[in-house]
């Protein structure tokens, strides 16, 4: 008998019997995400605009945005398509697409979220040295440097599971092609793939965090250094936005990836994956925009006119 090869998924994260509730998810996620495309492209434009804000930390801030806005397009507009028309079905290509691009730039985030740490780190513990370290050119490589990297392991993750076959229930229990889900339904021996998954996820949030970790131990204890509490108040409030923004995502990411297949929940992922994939990315310019002055005043002055020469 020759074996059956899938060459379509089934999504099954909202299944369409819900009938009224599904046009209420459908609702509620378009809303959250027309915020987010918004508040991110916006702070983008801002910061573009907004002359005060052409410093390394809003640079990392504005290529964050942008990145956030790529992951989200690669997994939002198919789920509310999905919810829409009720059609929850994916080619294999068209999964091992999403699956690539989602996970490049989740990847990619993590890169930049310990790039941004390292930029506080140079403004904290080296003040006096912090325009001649992080000039335009390190800037440049380090942003490079975090997409070139995230685009080889996102490819990476993909390949790695998408080298097996497919020959029995073509029917992912999520919402998007992630790769937990997709690879539980692999067949043969997945052993290898797992173990596969496990190294480069290991190597991206681990080796990230860790570099986040360095910068805010050194970054702590200069803090503690200095003598007035205004003064440490206000060297803190510089971190305060990047550090709420990683314990989220950081958070998140390990709970879904690092850990053993045996320890899947259908439900409880796809509640933890709707976080990381419609809630963080409309948190990081909530958070930053409600914690940061300077983009507080920049919002003000776009509102008021003034950036576009009104």
């Amino acid at each position: 008998m020759v074996p059956y090869f899938t060459t379509q998924f089934i999504l099954l994260g909202f299944p369409t019997h819900f009938g009224n509730l599904q046009f209420l998810l459908f609702a509620i996620f378009l809303f959250l995400y027309l915020i987010t495309l918004t508040s991110n492209v916006f702070i983008i434009i801002i910061i573009r605009l907004d002359s005060h804000l052409h410093t390394p930390m809003y640079l990392f801030l504005s290529v964050l945005s942008f990145s956030e806005t790529c992951y989200t397009l690669g997994i939002i507009p198919k789920m509310l398509s999905n919810l829409a028309i009720g059609s929850q079905a994916i080619s294999y290509v068209g999964c091992a697409v999403q699956m690539d691009f989602s996970a490049s730039w989740a990847c990619t985030n993590c890169f930049l979220l310990a790039v941004m740490g390292f930029d506080r780190y140079v403004a904290i513990c080296a003040p006096l040295h912090y325009a001649s370290r992080m000039h335009p050119t390190l800037c440049t490589q380090l942003v490079g440097t975090s997409f070139f990297s995230g685009y080889l392991i996102g490819m990476g993750m993909t390949l790695v599971i998408f080298r097996l076959p497919f020959c029995g229930s073509h029917e992912i229990h999520h919402f998007f092609c992630d790769t937990p889900p997709v690879l539980s339904l692999a067949s043969g021996d997945t052993g290898l793939s797992e173990l596969g998954i496990l190294i480069l996820s290991l190597l991206v949030l681990l080796v990230s965090f860790a570099l986040i970790t360095i910068s805010y131990v050194n970054i702590l204890v200069t803090i503690m250094r200095i003598p007035s509490a205004k003064g440490k108040q206000k060297a803190f409030s510089t971190c305060a936005s990047h550090l709420t923004v990683v314990i989220i995502h950081y958070g998140c990411a390990s709970f879904m990836y690092l850990r053993p297949k045996a320890s899947y929940s259908l439900e409880r992922d796809q509640l933890i994956a709707v976080t990381y994939t419609v809630v963080t990315p409309l948190l990081n310019p909530i958070v930053y925009s409600l914690r940061n002055r300077a983009v507080q005043a920049a919002f003000k002055n776009a509102f008021q006119g003034k950036l576009l020469g009104k």
